[in-house]
C-alpha cells in the first residue's frame, strides 16, 4: 500500500469497493495448498465487526446453498481493529464510526445501527475474534452460528461483543459449552488467532472481506471486497467447471429451515424475489405469526419463531 494509506483507520471502510482495509499488509504470490476432500478450498478472511463482511452475508449464504457440496471453507480472523491507536482517515475515536456504519447500512441494504459507537463502543475486534476461534475448537458448525449471532448482536442490537457477558450469551444461544469456551478463549484460542493473523500477513491480506479460492492443481482466484453473487460463483466454476449447482426449493419455509434469521436482502438473494416484494412477504409472515420481526433504525431482521422457541 502507499505511504499515504498505511495509517488509515481500518473501520473507515469503502462501501463502493466493499472493503475494510488493514494498515500494513502487502500483496503476495504465496500459494495455497488445497488439502481438502472437496475440489475447491476457500479461505475467508473476515472480522466480526467488519461492515463489508456483514454486507456479503447474502452472497455467501446463497453460495453455500448452491455449491456447498463442492467446497470446504475456512473462516480466518484478520484482526480489523487491534485498538484505537489510529488517528487518520476521518476516524480517530469510536463515535466517528457511527455515521459511517449508518452509511454502510444504506449502501449494502443490510441493517446496521451505528449508534453502538456512541452508546457502548468497542475497544477492539480482537475479543470476539478470539471467541470465534474458541468456538471452532468445540464445533465448526456451531461456531458459524455463534459468529452470525455475534454479528447480529453488534450490527443490529447495539451490543458490545467485546464484553464477556455478551459473548457468553451468544455461545449459550448457539449450543456451545460456555465454560469450555471460556477456558479455550483464555488459552488455545489465543494461539489460533495469532496463527490467523500470521497467515493473513503471509498471504498479503489487505482488508476484509478477502476470499481465496483454490483447487487441487494449485490454481487460485482472489476476490477482494463485497461483490455481486456472480463474482463468487464465477471464481468457483473457473477453478472447477464440473462443480454441480444444487437446486433448492425457494419458498420461505425452506430458506428459513436453512437459515433461522434473514434480512430482506438475504431473503431476496436466496429466493430470487425482488427486494420490495421480499420485504412484503416477510412482513406478511410476521403479521400472521410465522416469523418474528426485529427492527432497527436502518432495517429489519426476521427470525423463524418455531426454531427460536
Amino acid at each position: 500500500m502507499t505511504k499515504e494509506t498505511t495509517n488509515i483507520n481500518p473501520l473507515l471502510c469503502d462501501p463502493e469497493a466493499g472493503f475494510c482495509g488493514l494498515p500494513d499488509n502487502s500483496p503476495t504470490d504465496k500459494s495455497i495448498e488445497n488439502t481438502a476432500d472437496k475440489s475447491i478450498k476457500i479461505i475467508y478472511f473476515t472480522d466480526p465487526i467488519c461492515s463489508s463482511c456483514w454486507g456479503i452475508e447474502p452472497q455467501l449464504r446463497k453460495l453455500k446453498l448452491e455449491y456447498g457440496t463442492n467446497y470446504e471453507i475456512e473462516y480466518r480472523m484478520g484482526g480489523l481493529l487491534p485498538d484505537w491507536s489510529y488517528n487518520s482517515g476521518g476516524i480517530s475515536k469510536p463515535s466517528d464510526v457511527a455515521h459511517h456504519w449508518d452509511e454502510a447500512s444504506l449502501y449494502y441494504d443490510m441493517p446496521i445501527d451505528g449508534d453502538i459507537w456512541i452508546e457502548d463502543p468497542l475497544h477492539s475486534s480482537y475479543p470476539p475474534s478470539i471467541a470465534f476461534k474458541a468456538a471452532e475448537i468445540q464445533n465448526h458448525k456451531k461456531a458459524l452460528l455463534f459468529l452470525r449471532e455475534l454479528k447480529e448482536m453488534v450490527f443490529m442490537r447495539k451490543l458490545n461483543i467485546t464484553k464477556w457477558e455478551n459473548i457468553a450469551a451468544a455461545a449459550e444461544k448457539t449450543g456451545l459449552n460456555v465454560n469450555q469456551l471460556k477456558t479455550d478463549y483464555e488459552g488455545k484460542a489465543q494461539i489460533l488467532f495469532e496463527q490467523d493473523l500470521k497467515l493473513a500477513k503471509e498471504l498479503g491480506v489487505r482488508g476484509f472481506p478477502t476470499i481465496f479460492f483454490s483447487n487441487n492443481n494449485g490454481e487460485k482466484e482472489i476476490i477482494y471486497g463485497s461483490k455481486p453473487y456472480a463474482f463468487y460463483e464465477t471464481a468457483l466454476l473457473k477453478l472447477d467447471p464440473t462443480a454441480q449447482k444444487a437446486e433448492y426449493n425457494k419458498n420461505w419455509e425452506t430458506v428459513f429451515s436453512k437459515y433461522n434469521s434473514l434480512t430482506a436482502k438475504e431473503f431476496a438473494e436466496l429466493t430470487g424475489n425482488p427486494r420490495k416484494e421480499s420485504e412484503r412477504i416477510l412482513n406478511q409472515l410476521a403479521d400472521n405469526g410465522s416469523l418474528r420481526k426485529i427492527t432497527t433504525k436502518n432495517g429489519s431482521l426476521w427470525t423463524l419463531i418455531k426454531a427460536a422457541q
